[in-house]
């Protein structure tokens, strides 16, 4: 349960607005919508990712910092942002939570747990003309993640 939390909170946080504090839904739509962002979460996960318009997520992570990197790929809809909140569905999830997504510069973020500041990941824009996979024009959503050498 908390590789699908961690996972899409590192969804989220490429989601997210720019000005430091907290970001409105809008706001963060706005400033995470489309673009890459690395991620560094409090227990250690790290990966890139980018959340696309339509609320799917795709990137890597790396859980713990450790092991091997994966592929995700979460179908449109995972993240919802709405006039008073952004939350992610994730299936199989126990529950659906929300997040407080607060602007540390004008190209990063901090993405939390509502209610749990401590579970919280770090996001930094990375540049544009990197790429997640050979194939990111067409991502397709898979249930689980693959398993990608480091030299992918």
């Amino acid at each position: 349960m908390y590789r699908c939390i961690g996972m899409v909170l590192a969804g989220i946080a490429t989601v997210l607005p720019a000005a430091a504090g907290e970001l409105t839904p809008e706001e963060a739509r706005h400033f995470v919508a489309g673009k890459l962002f690395s991620y560094s979460c409090f227990e250690g996960t790290t990966g890139v990712g980018r959340i696309l318009p339509d609320g799917s997520v795709l990137g890597t992570i790396r859980i713990g910092g450790t092991g091997p990197i994966r592929f995700v790929s979460l179908p449109a809809g995972t993240v919802k942002v709405s006039p008073t909140s952004v939350c992610a569905s994730v299936r199989g999830a126990l529950f659906e939570p929300c997040f407080n997504v607060d602007k540390t510069s004008e190209v990063s973020f901090r993405g939390s747990i509502s209610g749990l500041g401590f579970a919280y990941c770090d996001f930094t824009r990375r540049g544009a003309r990197i790429e997640l996979t050979a194939s990111n024009q067409h991502p397709r959503p898979v249930q689980s993640a693959k398993t990608i050498s480091s030299d992918e």
